[in-house]
């Protein structure tokens, strides 16, 4: 920016008889004309002379006066930085240079994916429009709608590329840059809308189980968030075999009851389709015997149950026939199968039959991972939490986040050795964790981000400080310890089970699923289950995503076996 400066500069004036004083003297007659002046002139050019330094005295005096006031109002009334920036911008060369710099090569970055996002885009349409054919009409929505989600992804990306290329520049108003591409075709259009996944188009089967007919669920991969999977993928089996499913006892896995909503699926099918371990027992009397132990999965061991399970069915007095195995199945490079080789090594006549831990299993993927599973039924999804659990939930959305917030799903506790053995790897460095966080944030404008975490508060605490919308702190808001002027959580506490951890669990899971937008992490169980239920639940929307997705972590530490 240039500056003008200005100074009056007078020059030297020399005081001679005023020109009309001059031409009265030259008017009067020749003859009585001399050469010397009269006294009375004498005196009246010496008075005018003095009085004319004095005149010039006092406005040099006067200047000098008004000078210092003049400086005085020039230093409120002007940018005194801008007016001298020509005589140091030498000095702020470099720090925008490198600042620069710096904003092109994160174009970049991002330029690359977003051409790596448009490649993709491309394949997709064109294998979805080499596949129309046998799509039908809810099928080719659901494209439609991937590939609207795809493209506003990609303006969203280009709008960042665009702030990052003007960040070193201030010129987004004279520009007309700020803000992001309308794409709706007219105003108000929601970046982060809910998505609409046509849940009531969905393939199903429907789930009417034969009298006294049982499939017994054991799951023992994994943590809580494993087991339900397990619990969903053995669903599908009870519905594809005709019959009732058996919940695990809490003696030898989680207790169900507590965060789920055991009822809630039976009165969805609107039938008698799932029961209790104890509903099993009183049903048998005192026969508790699997008829047929037929393992889905043969490696590392059959039916992916070791002893110490097996020991503890016993001592409930179930008793079971031999272990066999359907095929050669390894949890570890699970095959595809399908409904019906399903059927053809499961159908059985026994009335209780086990086939072990399904939570591997790779059969009819995309019919039983759509939104609102693959079994007809009234409700949004079969396996939600239990009501409890849900208006606890709700109850501190009301109290702590409102409307409008953020959640995020920060996996760290055993997540750095998990995701550095992947290629590559998906855990990021807290700074850039924060600028994903941010960005987030800005597309929702949410005052707040609901933190569900298992980090240390070295970390969480480093996190807090980073993340910052509009130079202003975005809080990040955690369950607080139990407070008895807070009734939040009373339902909880009245039934007993405040502190159970798994009861936590859930209640993270649902105030996740209850956002306007989510971060999840990837390869996290957790975070998949928070997934299903958003999609079930229609509370899915565009924003929603992994942390720093298609990023690499800009540091990535070294293997502790290379050398």
């Amino acid at each position: 920016m240039s500056n003008h400066s200005s100074s009056d500069e007078e020059d030297d004036h020399t005081y001679l008889i005023e020109n009309k004083h001059r031409d009265s003297l030259k008017s009067q007659s020749p003859r009585h004309h001399s050469p010397h002046r009269s006294s009375f002139q004498i005196d009246e050019i010496r008075t005018r002379f003095s009085n004319s330094r004095s005149f010039n005295f006092n406005k040099w005096y006067f200047f000098a006066i008004l000078l210092p006031i003049l400086i005085i109002l020039l230093f409120f009334i002007t940018d005194i930085k801008s007016m001298f920036q020509s005589s140091v911008s030498g000095f702020n060369y470099d720090a925008s240079l490198n600042k620069m710099r710096e904003a092109e090569l994160r174009a970049v970055y991002l330029l690359k994916q977003q051409n790596l996002g448009l490649i993709k885009l491309f394949n997709n349409y064109n294998n979805s429009n080499n596949n129309n054919n046998s799509l039908g009409d809810s099928s080719r929505v659901g494209v439609l709608e991937d590939l609207r989600s795809d493209l506003v992804n990609q303006i969203s990306l280009n709008n960042e590329i665009q702030k990052v290329l003007l960040s070193s520049h201030r010129v987004e108003n004279s520009f007309g840059l700020e803000g992001d591409s309308d794409v709706s075709g007219g105003g108000g259009w929601n970046r982060c809308r809910k998505v609409d996944l046509m849940v009531s188009g969905r393939r199903t089967i429907e789930w009417k189980p034969s009298n006294g007919k049982y499939l017994f669920a054991i799951c023992t991969s994994g943590q809580m968030s494993n087991r339900l999977i397990c619990l969903e993928k053995h669903m599908f089996f009870a519905a594809v075999l005709n019959r009732v499913l058996v919940i695990p006892s809490s003696k030898v896995d989680y207790e169900f009851k507590r965060v789920l909503d055991i009822e809630h699926i039976n009165k969805c099918l609107g039938r008698k389709v799932v029961v209790t371990f104890e509903e099993f027992a009183e049903s048998k009397k005192s026969h508790l015997h699997i008829d047929r132990f037929v393992c889905y999965f043969s490696l590392p061991q059959p039916c992916y149950a070791d002893d110490d399970h097996v020991k503890k069915l016993k001592s409930l007095g179930v008793s079971m026939s031999k272990i066999e195995s359907a095929w050669v199945e390894d949890v570890k490079k699970p095959s595809q199968k399908t409904m019906k080789d399903v059927i053809e090594k499961f159908s059985l006549n026994d009335d209780v039959i086990a086939i072990g831990d399904v939570f591997f299993a790779d059969v009819e993927k995309d019919w039983v991972m759509q939104p609102g599973g693959p079994i007809a039924h009234q409700c949004k999804t079969l396996i939600e939490p239990s009501r409890l659990i849900l208006l606890t939930a709700q109850r501190f959305v009301q109290t702590f986040l409102g409307e409008n917030f953020v959640a995020l799903h920060f996996r760290r506790h055993g997540f750095l050795k998990f995701c550095n053995a992947k290629t590559p790897s998906c855990f990021y460095p807290v700074p850039q964790a924060a600028e994903c966080i941010t960005r987030i944030v800005e597309r929702t404008n949410a005052p707040v981000i609901y933190l569900s975490t298992d980090a240390a508060e070295s970390e969480t605490d480093l996190l807090q400080s980073l993340v910052l919308f509009n130079g202003k702190t975005v809080p990040l808001v955690k369950r607080p310890a139990r407070n008895s002027a807070e009734k939040w959580d009373a339902l909880l506490y009245r039934a007993h089970i405040e502190g159970d951890s798994q009861v936590e669990a859930m209640l993270d899971k649902t105030i996740c699923a209850l956002s306007s937008a989510f971060v999840g992490a990837s390869g996290s169980t957790f975070t998949e289950d928070i997934l299903r239920l958003r999609k079930d639940w229609g509370s899915a929307s565009l924003c929603d995503e992994y942390l720093c997705q298609g990023e690499l972590p800009n540091f990535v530490a070294e293997d502790e076996d290379a050398h």
